[in-house]
């Protein structure tokens, strides 16, 4: 018996192996790349374990600022974020919108619920889990449904 089942896993063994050898040829018939792939990721080349420098810049709104669809909407932010970083020692969107800079800047201040811990209690900074702002507010774009629906604004806010 142990025979038969030593003969048998060798069998599918090799047929495993001329399987995985077919398809390797066909792989290799492919046509090659002209060029090495050049890859860009969203952190511009900058290192893991580097931070992106910060750029002092004032951000323009490319949008009015979006009516909301209901209750506890987070609001739409009204003006791109590409190059935007958020990370656990920096948040690019401090330095607009935090209580000492927003007035300066135009922008709207940072509410005051993001201070108050998940129980209630007060913060003298912005909490931590409401310090990732993209968790919540995402950028406003005239983009077209993905899927046909029959979403309608809450009655309150039309």
């Amino acid at each position: 018996m142990s025979t038969l089942f030593n003969t048998f896993a060798k069998l599918l063994l090799a047929a495993g192996l001329v399987w995985m050898g077919a398809d390797l040829a066909s792989a290799a018939d492919a046509p090659a790349p002209t060029g090495p792939v050049k890859l860009q990721g969203l952190r511009g080349g900058t290192p893991l374990n580097q931070d992106n420098a910060p750029t002092a810049i004032k951000q323009e709104r490319d949008h009015a600022p979006a009516d909301r669809d209901f209750m506890q909407q987070p609001p739409l932010i009204p003006h791109t974020i590409s190059g935007y970083q958020i990370t656990k020692n920096f948040n690019k969107c401090m330095d607009c919108h935090s209580f000492g800079k927003a007035k300066a800047s135009g922008a709207t201040r940072v509410s005051v619920t993001h201070f108050k811990t998940r129980d209630g209690q007060e913060l003298d900074n912005i909490s931590p889990r409401r310090y990732f702002c993209t968790q919540c507010h995402v950028p406003q774009t005239d983009a077209k449904p993905l899927v046909e629906n029959t979403f309608q604004r809450a009655r309150g806010m039309q």
